[in-house]
């Protein structure tokens, strides 16, 4: 991005919201990530009310995570191949059908997690072609702000899903919540055909250049953007500190727990990192001009971290409260990173970017728990969620001389 463009006028969210490919981006992935959160839960709820097993349940619950790895290797070039209105509707269609055989078969434990963790192999690509609409639809600033209200609307509506979920499960049942997802997800796949412009795929191949599978071709695409400093850099910065945040979040109730904490207030925890991102995302998007955002990256990376470390002290409640939506208002340094990435892809790879983007983040969201959790076995919660900050902290300092050179 030349200086030109950092110092350009800010947009505004009225401007992004004008664009109708946005609005029905920004409407159906909401509906899709609540839906998803509601199926988590009334999955989980299904599986130990069924085994009795608590890790069946807790596997139950993260089943959509670990096959993205998967489809973001195998899978990824789908993204840029594919005219993305029939692939989000398909893959959205898909979610309903698991959903519904889900809630109406009475599947083995074993089959319900292969169903889910099969769909879950398609997520990276879905996220890589909405990602590239959103960047042709929003340009410069716009799409900025187009990412700050895609993780603004993605926390709510997960905050909505744990919120509503128990209600909803209670209320139904677990099979009558997960036919609740199905009509959800349905829902957006309809709007997608009825309202998403059919645009074309990207070209990703040349005609002169040797002819690949997808496979090949998937994995081609992901080695050539991971061996490009400046992309490596920049998927680091949004890899993370993400992912040592998430193994601090992972112990929030053994946290609440082990300093006696009030019965439910490790759910209030849990909560205040993504109301803090909310907050976070729309006050730099809205009072922070481009350039500033893009200083700020570094340090706004580093408050990602600081906030944990009292934590291994064990504050009162209400602070840590107010430490972790710290925390999560941090993570706005994120917009300072989204357009440097979008410049720094080739346009034809940019599906599948997104989509390595999405990979890496789930599966590093998956690592970081476990490898606090093996620390708090040894330390305690508090010790371990103090070296998670510590670890976010120390990867601030460590990409800021390697994000300068890219």
């Amino acid at each position: 991005m030349t200086t030109r463009d950092r110092d350009a006028p800010r947009a505004s969210y009225r401007e992004v919201l004008a664009e109708p490919r946005f609005r029905v981006l920004f409407g159906t992935r909401s509906l899709v990530i609540a839906a998803d959160t509601l199926r988590m839960v009334a999955l989980s709820v299904l599986v130990y009310g069924r085994t009795g097993s608590p890790l069946l349940a807790s596997v139950a619950f993260a089943a959509g995570f670990a096959p993205q790895v998967a489809g973001g290797a195998l899978l990824g070039a789908l993204a840029d191949r594919m005219r993305p209105r029939p692939l989000v509707a398909a893959v959205y269609a898909m979610e309903a059908g698991a959903a519904a055989a889900l809630a109406l078969l009475d599947l083995p434990v074993a089959g319900c997690l292969l169903l889910v963790g099969a769909v879950a192999c398609v997520t990276p690509v879905v996220s890589g072609a909405v990602s590239r609409v959103a960047v042709q639809a929003l340009p410069g600033d716009r799409y900025v702000l187009g990412r700050s209200l895609m993780v603004v609307a993605s926390s709510v509506a997960q905050l909505a899903g744990l919120a509503f979920g128990g209600a909803a499960v209670a209320a139904l049942g677990p099979r009558g919540a997960l036919l609740g997802t199905c009509a959800v997800y349905a829902t957006a796949a309809a709007l997608v055909v009825l309202f998403l412009d059919d645009l074309p795929a990207a070209t990703t191949r040349d005609p002169a250049g040797p002819r690949r599978g997808l496979v090949g071709e998937s994995g081609a695409v992901n080695r050539r953007l991971l061996a490009d400093p400046a992309v490596r850099a920049l998927l680091l910065a949004q890899w993370l500190p993400a992912a040592f945040v998430a193994g601090a979040e992972s112990l929030l109730i053994p946290f609440a727990h082990d300093r006696g904490l009030p019965a439910g207030m490790g759910a209030v925890l849990m909560a205040c990192p993504p109301a803090g991102m909310i907050v976070g995302n729309l006050a730099c998007g809205r009072l922070l001009r481009p350039s500033a955002r893009e200083r700020l990256v570094v340090p706004l990376m580093a408050l990602v971290g600081l906030p944990l470390l009292p934590l291994a002290a064990g504050p009162p409640a209400m602070v840590t409260a107010a430490l972790l939506a710290c925390t999560g208002a941090a993570f706005a340094y994120e917009l300072g990173i989204q357009r440097r990435f979008v410049d720094a892809v080739p346009e034809a790879e940019r599906g599948q970017a997104f989509g390595l983007l999405s990979t890496g983040m789930m599966t590093l969201q998956g690592v970081g728990p476990v490898l606090s959790g093996a620390l708090a076995e040894a330390a305690g919660p508090g010790t371990a969620i103090g070296a998670a900050g510590a670890a976010a902290v120390l990867a601030a300092v460590w990409l800021r001389p390697i994000l300068g050179r890219a």
